[in-house]
């Protein structure tokens, strides 16, 4: 129990610098963005004297440094960044319903990533220097420059529309309706995440089978395909695991603007339509959830880490 404390008691001991960055950069420099929240809610024949009323009942004629202490008590003792000043509902409320969809598109594209990285780069490490190798190596350079509106509008133009397997965009309500719709989607995520995936699961699989205890398992006539994957793939994927983890924010940010593409009503179309009201809270709100998740992802992909290679286990109670 005292080793679980301890463990604990580091972990938010890194975590909470992290987040107290993330909550003053993103309540000062949305603050930097031109515009007025209040003319903005009232439309452009608001009087100067109805945009000051409402800018008094919304707080924002407080002093700033006041704002930001509301703002910082709002987030210890609810976890809520403030009602939206567009239409009143807390942000928690406004994310809580629509992260449903977008943690669908998250976990979807993770389990499409790691579907396409790992054949492929079983199969470049196999065939060393071959020319599936050749192949394999080009597919990250690609795939890592593609921008991710582009490769959703490329596969809503293919599987959409010329092949009509998947719907254009929306979510559907029929029976697997839901994961027809959010497929596209996570693989328009999971093609841009497969890329460093590859080349990190290939560099570790060529390391891992070029060594001398692949080499005494082989002497002891022990089946190939049981060293590939008990032995050589276990260890390889280690490193993968800490890079997906480590490219969580970049995920998440890919599914923000996908879902844009897709016509998706999830956190990315609340946080789009935030930005464009000036609706404060509301943005706010959704970069601290989504920074908790990254948080969240990295912790729970280092702890994975450590329970499948006993020595990060053992260099963790090193340091206790």
């Amino acid at each position: 129990m005292a080793r679980v404390m301890r463990g604990l008691g580091r972990g938010l001991g890194r975590v909470l610098p992290v987040m107290l960055g993330v909550v003053v950069a993103v309540f000062f420099l949305l603050r930097l963005v031109p515009g007025d929240p209040a003319a903005m809610i009232l439309g452009e024949r608001a009087t100067p004297q109805a945009t000051a009323a409402l800018r008094a009942q919304l707080g924002l004629d407080q002093p700033i440094a006041r704002q930001f202490g509301e703002f910082l008590w709002g987030i210890v003792t609810r976890f809520d960044t403030g009602p939206s000043l567009v239409s009143g509902v807390p942000t928690r409320d406004l994310v809580f319903e629509k992260a449903p969809v977008s943690l669908g598109i998250v976990g979807l594209a993770v389990v499409l990533a790691v579907l396409i990285a790992v054949p492929l780069a079983l199969a470049a490490a196999l065939r060393r220097d071959g020319l599936v190798d050749h192949l394999v190596r080009v597919l990250p350079a690609v795939g890592m420059g593609l921008p991710l509106f582009w490769v959703g509008l490329i596969l809503i133009l293919v599987f959409a529309v010329q092949l009509g397997w998947f719907p254009v965009g929306g979510i559907g309500s029929g029976p697997g309706e839901p994961l027809r719709s959010l497929f596209l989607p996570a693989l328009a995520v999971a093609i841009g995440l497969a890329p460093p995936l590859i080349r990190s699961l290939r560099s570790q699989l060529i390391e891992a089978l070029s060594a001398d205890s692949v080499t005494t398992l082989r002497a002891a006539r022990i089946p190939e395909r049981k060293i590939l994957f008990r032995y050589v793939l276990r260890g390889a994927a280690l490193p993968t695991l800490a890079l997906l983890g480590v490219n969580t924010a970049y995920l998440i940010g890919g599914t923000l603007v996908v879902e844009k593409v897709f016509g998706i009503n999830g956190i990315g179309t609340l946080l789009f339509q935030a930005i464009g009201s000036r609706d404060f809270p509301v943005v706010q709100g959704v970069a601290l959830y989504c920074a908790v998740l990254v948080v969240a992802v990295t912790a729970v992909a280092s702890g994975l880490s450590a329970l499948l290679d006993p020595r990060l286990r053992a260099a963790g109670e090193g340091d206790r």
